[in-house]
């Protein structure tokens, strides 16, 4: 009976996925005939000159979403291992209650203090707004970190206490344990961490929106401003439903939902491979 439950329960989320995605794709399809098929996968936005090019968002949301990742995982790697063994005992469960609290923090929140508190830092530190590209990175690298040590968390500790006694036995400190047997055994969940967090990254539309400046460009440097497809969904959705404009906006869901679904089956594949090896 659980079986079945179970099976109808994937089946259902299958089947919904392909539903999302063949909504978008037949609200995309009157932008994927002659001309407008060329507008649509340029490098420049321009609704009132017919040209709606979605590269910019692509490049943009690609860059914020990396960018943060390379930032959030190997600090929440280390923020994990300070806490499974490599920091004070005495710190642990404190380092855990904050990480737990950042989770309930809503995500405007953490937008509304970097535009009070980092933009203007950049701002007179650097050239430029503040609000660029390197504003949004460092704190879509706040609200993703959470996400990753929490999936680290518990994997680690499911290790850690198969193996604790083992490593105590064999004379092994507890850093000798986390680099020589956590960490090797741990990549189901580190590629878990990073999918997931990556999702997170690329699917977040408040940080992007307040910070990134949401200019429709490929970004040359940190200090540039960028605009990524979430946020120019919030921004142009409001726009007359009927007008090509508006179309776009199912083309710029269609390839978001495209590379999040890539990137997870590319991770998949290299935790499969990992595992024929194994």
């Amino acid at each position: 009976m659980v079986a079945r439950l179970l099976f109808c329960a994937a089946a259902l989320s299958g089947l919904s996925v392909l539903a999302i995605f063949g909504f978008l794709l037949w609200f995309s399809l009157p932008l994927f005939q002659g001309d407008m098929l060329m507008s649509l996968f340029s490098w420049h936005w321009r609704p009132t000159e017919g040209v709606f090019g979605i590269l910019p968002m692509v490049a943009g949301s690609l860059c914020l979403a990396i960018s943060s990742m390379v930032i959030a995982f190997p600090v929440g790697v280390g923020l994990c291992g300070f806490i499974h063994g490599i920091g004070p005992a005495r710190l642990a469960k404190p380092l855990m209650g904050m990480v737990r609290f950042m989770t309930s923090i809503p995500t405007v929140v953490y937008g509304l203090v970097s535009a009070f508190l980092l933009v203007p830092f950049l701002r007179n530190g650097f050239s430029g707004s503040g609000f660029s590209w390197l504003a949004a990175l460092l704190t879509l690298a706040l609200l993703v970190l959470p996400t990753v040590v929490l999936i680290l968390d518990n994997q680690f500790r499911l290790l850690h206490e198969e193996m604790h006694l083992g490593a105590m036995a064999l004379g092994l400190s507890p850093v000798q344990q986390f680099l020589r047997l956590t960490l090797p055994l741990s990549r189901h969940g580190l590629l878990m961490a990073m999918a997931l967090g990556f999702g997170r990254a690329i699917g977040d539309t408040m940080i992007s929106l307040m910070l990134a400046g949401n200019a429709p460009q490929l970004p040359h440097s940190l200090l540039d401003s960028i605009r990524t497809l979430t946020a120019h969904i919030a921004l142009v959705i409001a726009t007359d439903s009927q007008s090509m404009t508006y179309a776009s906006l199912f083309a710029c869901g269609l390839m978001l939902a495209t590379v999040s679904v890539l990137v997870n089956l590319a991770l998949y594949r290299l935790r499969r491979g990992h595992g024929r090896q194994v």
